[in-house]
């Protein structure tokens, strides 16, 4: 039985890839910035493209909403990765966690048009949530391990709580508030020298 020849996969090429990276990263700036308001016309303008290349890469407005949540995921779970070289377990937990407000800052600005797609939304949290109660999983029980936080927290409940945080706060400057706010949470959860 003869079988048909495999075609070899096409490989994307370096400026295509590093345009795609541009638009997730022009688009995180605007979604940040302009929240719910913020258009595509933004996005391609803030990373200097026409909206053809927008369209080429991403066909819809909520891949490119995945793409940049996506890409924040993998960032926070890369940093969480990183951290097992250090010596300050609770420093950090911290960076992770305010590292965690920037991202909810992007996502806050999605969610209206994620709104949209009800399904999807639910789709993709479920799919990466996971991902990140690991990664403050581990960041937890390094400082557990090195007697620096008490080991009555659980990622998940932490994860929930910063969240919480992020999306009850709307005025301006709430980052730096929540930033506050996660300093002294981490603080009472850390056991005295």
């Amino acid at each position: 039985m003869e079988t048909a020849p495999t075609r070899p996969t096409r490989r994307t090429r370096a400026d295509a890839t590093r345009n795609r990276e541009t638009l997730v990263t022009a688009a995180k700036a605007v979604f940040a910035r302009d929240g719910a308001a913020a258009s595509l016309e933004a996005v391609v303008r803030e990373a200097g493209f026409g909206i053809g290349t927008l369209y080429r890469h991403f066909p819809t407005r909520e891949a490119l909403y995945e793409a940049v949540y996506r890409r924040d995921i993998e960032q926070l779970v890369a940093l969480a990765d990183a951290a097992t070289d250090s010596g300050d377990p609770v420093a950090d937990l911290r960076r992770w966690l305010h590292a965690m407000v920037d991202m909810v800052a992007t996502k806050k600005g999605m969610i209206a048009a994620f709104a949209l797609a009800a399904d999807t939304t639910s789709a993709i949290s479920a799919r990466w949530t996971g991902s990140l109660t690991g990664a403050l999983d581990a960041l937890l029980d390094r400082a557990v391990r090195a007697g620096r936080v008490r080991p009555d927290i659980r990622g998940e409940e932490l994860l929930l709580a910063v969240v919480g945080m992020c999306m009850l706060r709307d005025q301006p400057g709430w980052q730096a508030s929540v930033a506050r706010l996660i300093d002294t949470l981490v603080d009472g959860l850390r056991i005295p020298d």
